[in-house]
């Protein structure tokens, strides 16, 4: 039982967002994601809070990068994690490539929209890809 989280920068309009995604290497479906207009702790902490109550997976292994607040927020709550560059995240680095791809697509097409609609977006995009694989 794995999952592998990431935070990457997109850019939508002029704006540059920090994206976090949760994804199950084995399915490929998006557990969650989150868009952020910065990177910290706090978020970090947030985001595998917003994880856990959503999905049971406190017995996971979080493969993660070297992103220190994800780290972080690993220990923090007690999850087990394998700083991992390879292996099963490279399975997962494809989803990631096609949500920043999209979301750089979406925000060509509304360049004027906000943020929380992005966050929409993304949501929405969750929910059809985890319906397409």
């Amino acid at each position: 039982n794995h999952v592998a989280v990431d935070e990457t920068v997109i850019q939508l309009d002029t704006e540059q967002y920090w994206l976090y995604a949760a994804v199950d290497p084995e399915s490929n479906d998006l557990l969650h994601t989150r868009l952020e207009p910065t990177r910290n702790n706090a978020i970090a902490d947030r985001f595998f809070a917003e994880l856990r109550e959503k999905h049971d997976v406190d017995d996971a292994i979080f493969l993660v990068d070297g992103a220190a607040p994800l780290q972080r927020a690993c220990r923090k709550h007690g999850l087990d994690f394998r700083y991992e560059r390879h292996g099963n995240r490279n399975s997962v680095e494809r989803v990631f490539r096609e949500v920043k791809r999209r979301t750089t697509s979406f925000s060509n097409c509304f360049s004027n929209a906000e943020a929380e609609t992005a966050n929409e977006w993304l949501r929405s995009f969750a929910f059809a890809w985890n319906q397409l694989i």
